[in-house]
């Protein structure tokens, strides 16, 4: 169905049922828009080189995206520090589970307040789920959010990083190279497995400032699939 929520993880099957109805929702109507500072034009070049999706160990490609005000912003602008992309789209029940009930957003706040660099994108396509300056202004004064949301309209972005499910994460180091791909841990929806919660995310970024090798360097991500044109 388009714009539907596409679950990613095996659970009881009246949960599954409870979760296939929230991911049928698409997000809440928008508030009022607000003015562009700087926007993108049909003569601007894509927001990222084509090629392959990217692997760990290599180099994170550059790209340009504008934010829900118009204003642009480049990865290669925060070469020299750790960063973390995270996919999102505020219709998906896990994104507003993490943000919500979960860890998420102490988890940013102290990686944040420790020198990382964060990014949030939405890739979601015009009349998909999530899309939309309004509906992702919202999501961020609902959830006090005091980054941007950079809107990846086109999905190049999120292809070229090999993106499938919101929420989904990439940390890069301060060389842009990729150490990590995947979920931010092992809990959908609180959901913890035999052997107790790994906070994925959380503990690359230990790794990194320890200087220590990311192990594991991927991580099977779980959530909504990522609504891409097409």
């Amino acid at each position: 169905m388009r714009g539907a929520c596409m679950p990613r993880l095996y659970t009881s099957p009246l949960a599954l049922g409870m979760l296939l109805l929230a991911c049928s929702a698409e997000a809440e109507p928008p508030p009022t828009s607000q003015a562009p500072a700087t926007s993108a034009t049909s003569t601007d070049p894509p927001p990222v080189a084509p090629g392959p999706a990217v692997q760990v160990g290599e180099v994170a490609p550059d790209f340009v995206l504008p934010d829900t005000t118009g204003a642009l912003h480049r990865l290669s602008e925060h070469r020299g520090r750790t960063v973390v992309l995270e996919w999102f789209n505020p219709g998906c029940p896990f994104v507003k589970y993490a943000y919500g009930e979960g860890l998420l957003p102490d988890l940013r706040r102290r990686w944040i307040d420790a020198g990382v660099d964060w990014l949030t994108i939405n890739s979601s396509a015009p009349d998909r789920q999530g899309h939309g300056a309004e509906v992702n202004d919202r999501a961020r004064q609902r959830w006090q959010m005091d980054l941007p949301v950079l809107l990846d309209e086109t999905g190049a972005v999120g292809r070229r990083f090999g993106v499938t499910t919101t929420p989904q994460f990439v940390v890069i180091d301060p060389d842009g190279i990729v150490r990590h791909v995947g979920a931010l841990d092992n809990a959908p929806l609180g959901l913890v497995d035999d052997g107790g919660r790994v906070d994925y995310i959380d503990r690359a970024l230990q790794q990194l400032a320890r200087g220590e090798p990311v192990d594991p360097d991927r991580t099977k991500p779980y959530g909504c699939s990522v609504k891409y044109a097409g």
